[in-house]
């Protein structure tokens, strides 16, 4: 396996029709597009989560990873929303926005654990709009376990700290002492992040109510190819989660990494950049 040329990412606000979203671009235009979705959590933003994808699948593909409506440096409703499908309509309004914006008519998605969930919404609103879809780590189905790991990090606002953000970075992944160094380079940014009034509003908004699993009759219907990737060690979302998603959607593979927890993407970053683009070539 031969590492990419890193690639340069242009940064920056993109207003829409009813959203300013802040976007992180690499590689060229004339290249199919993924469109990359974060996951959540306190101060949780899309470069922290795809930085090493970005780099390296801008070499040969278009890349998108904009902060989701709610989260980090886009826009943040001035009033708590009512509930998470209310959240997931605005979040599915926004990306097709953004899609409409750069004039891209169809692209691949790779969603991290609640991108997942939003990638699912988009194939079922928006089928003609995308074509192949990653779903890494998803979580959201009626099997999910609600991990202790997980609740402690709904409840970090409750008494938030430096020290404590670290210790929920450190249950999502396998190997801590191994990634210690990748998490002391995100804690000072991602707790300054996370203590901001619209952030931590937005984030107890999204987290105030539970989303509604997709009809298995809705699931049987995608007819996109699907990877699904979990680790095998994942405390966040269980591996169950992609079994069932496995099971019920028509088109659907999984891989497995061992070793491994929630952030494959960083763990496992060559292997999973290596794997996601073969994927999108259309080699698996």
């Amino acid at each position: 396996m031969t590492v990419a040329n890193e690639v340069k990412i242009k940064s920056g606000h993109v207003k829409t029709g009813k959203y300013t979203s802040f976007v992180h671009e690499a590689g060229s235009k004339t290249n199919e597009t993924i469109l990359f979705l974060h996951g959540s959590g306190p101060g949780v933003t899309s470069i922290a989560n795809w930085s090493y994808a970005l780099n390296d699948c801008g070499n040969d593909f278009h890349c998108l990873a904009p902060d989701l409506y709610g989260f980090a440096d886009s826009d943040h409703p001035d009033e708590p929303l009512k509930n998470r499908q209310l959240w997931m309509d605005c979040w599915v309004e926004q990306l097709i926005e953004l899609l409409d914006y750069y004039e891209i008519e169809k692209a691949h998605v790779v969603g991290n654990s609640l991108g997942c969930s939003i990638a699912l919404e988009l194939l079922l609103e928006y089928p003609e709009r995308f074509d192949r879809v990653v779903l890494m780590g998803p979580g959201g189905t009626p099997n999910t376990k609600l991990s202790l790991e997980l609740a402690r990090a709904k409840s970090f606002y409750d008494n938030p700290s430096k020290k404590r953000l670290q210790q929920i970075m450190g249950w999502f992944v396998y190997d801590k002492d191994a990634m210690q160094p990748v998490i002391d380079g995100l804690t000072d940014a991602r707790y300054a992040n996370a203590m901001r009034e619209e952030v931590k509003r937005s984030n107890n908004s999204i987290f105030s109510t539970a989303a509604v699993p997709i009809p298995v009759v809705a699931l049987n219907r995608i007819g996109n190819q699907i990877l699904l990737i979990h680790g095998q060690n994942d405390k966040v979302c269980s591996i169950e989660s992609s079994y069932y998603l496995a099971e019920h959607i028509p088109n659907a593979q999984l891989h497995v990494f061992p070793q491994c927890g929630h952030w494959t993407q960083i763990e496992k970053k060559e292997s999973f950049n290596y794997l996601i683009q073969q994927f999108f070539n259309r080699k698996i």
